[in-house]
């Protein structure tokens, strides 16, 4: 309840009296600011999301994107300017007439915008801040990497598009153009799914000292993994990252047997290799794609790592059941029962009912216009009424059977 009070407020003799008009709520007192000087949630938000700049800048720990030439810039300026001028090219837009070349168009977006947009894409997914920690690198050499399924059958990488682990049992074809007397790094891990560590990743490839883009010729130094994300865990992320050397560098202490089917040899961390080859390897390229359960994941456990497979799913208690009473009383008999039988008795009686009025020639009966507005003929129990009821209606479980 609030009503309007009047306060007289007399300082001294010759001062006017001053009467203010205030709204006086019993009971009720405000907690806080009052609304014009208290804080917004917005404001309330960047307070508490506030960071230090220094502290929360990224460093850029690759190499700088390569600029256009201003001759190349001009070029698309008169070219546009006269596509924009021809009435007929417009028209041929409009109607859908026009063929565009999607080699050329992804040639000229890998010399412009492909490192920004896929370090955006990156970032968005964040491949940087669980690999690199603080660290960030624009993807200037472009990784083209490719999956064979069948002969002449190719699932693509791209930029965290979804590929099965049924796609991705062979160690894919990497392709990327860089100068012959080069050497380069590559490193295929996954930042999630660690069964014995989360803070550490898995190594599933790593070539070291590749002569420019023959890959094959590259020191093998852990041999390809297929990718085993667990049943429940959702989508793994699996990043590969090209790294290019300024001279021969030594792995040996990477070096596994092969087959290494043994995941605590595969445990990475590429924040602490960058760490310690930062002197002689540079991040130029980068692609990665994302994957979840299928069956090969369980069979691959089984048959190749000889263990049991990890699932990380919900486990529902059993339904409790209380204990049976002689009579019980305000208890729909069949239910009552079924309580106490075997589920797939119960089923199996419901099927059979169901498999008298099926018939692989005859199409099914349509079902009743108005279930509750025909009348149940013949003095039954109330038990089976209802149950009559509700299988015109479809509930409970014979609508399991429709």
């Amino acid at each position: 309840m609030a009503t309007i009070a009047l306060r007289i407020v007399r300082k001294d003799v010759t001062s006017k009296l001053k009467v203010n008009l205030e709204q006086v709520r019993h009971g009720h007192h405000i907690r806080g600011k009052p609304p014009m000087i208290a804080r917004t949630l917005k404001q309330r938000l960047e307070l508490l999301n506030e960071t230090d700049p220094v502290l929360s800048a990224k460093v850029n720990i690759g190499f700088s994107v390569p600029k256009i030439s201003p001759l190349k810039k001009q070029e698309w300026t008169s070219e546009r300017k006269k596509r924009r001028s021809d009435v007929d090219f417009e028209r041929r837009v409009r109607n859908g007439q026009l063929s565009i070349d999607l080699e050329e168009a992804r040639r000229v977006w890998l010399e412009t915008s492909s490192p920004f947009e896929i370090h955006k894409i990156a970032e968005h997914y964040g491949i940087f801040q669980h690999l690199f920690g603080d660290a960030f690198f624009f993807p200037v050499v472009p990784l083209s990497i490719s999956y064979e399924i069948d002969n002449d059958i190719f699932v693509r990488v791209h930029s965290g598009n979804v590929i099965k682990p049924a796609e991705a049992c062979k160690l894919p074809n990497i392709d990327y153009k860089v100068k012959e007397n080069t050497l380069w790094t590559l490193v295929m891990s996954t930042p999630d799914g660690n069964l014995e560590n989360p803070n550490d990743e898995y190594c599933h490839l790593f070539l070291g000292n590749i002569p420019g883009n023959k890959v094959n010729q590259g020191e093998r130094i852990m041999d390809y993994f297929k990718p085993i994300p667990a049943r429940g865990a959702g989508y793994y992320r699996y990043v590969f990252i090209l790294y290019k050397q300024n001279q021969p560098l030594d792995y040996g202490e990477y070096k596994k047997t092969e087959p290494c089917l043994q995941l605590n040899e595969r445990n990475w961390n590429t924040l602490e290799f960058y760490r310690k080859y930062q002197d002689h390897l540079t991040p130029a390229g980068l692609s990665f794609f994302q994957s979840d359960w299928d069956f090969t994941v369980k069979e691959f456990f089984h048959t190749e790592l000889d263990s049991a497979e990890p699932v990380f799913q919900y486990e529902f208690p059993k339904p409790y059941v209380r204990p049976q009473e002689w009579f019980p009383l305000k208890h729909p008999f069949n239910i009552y029962m079924d309580r106490y039988k075997d589920p797939r008795d119960v089923m199996k009686q419901f099927l059979l009912r169901k498999l008298q009025t099926v018939h692989p020639f005859a199409q099914p009966k349509p079902p009743l216009k108005y279930p509750n507005a025909r009348p149940i003929n013949g003095q039954l129990a109330s038990w089976l009424k209802l149950a009559i009821q509700h299988e015109r209606l479809g509930w409970g479980r014979v609508n399991e059977l429709k």
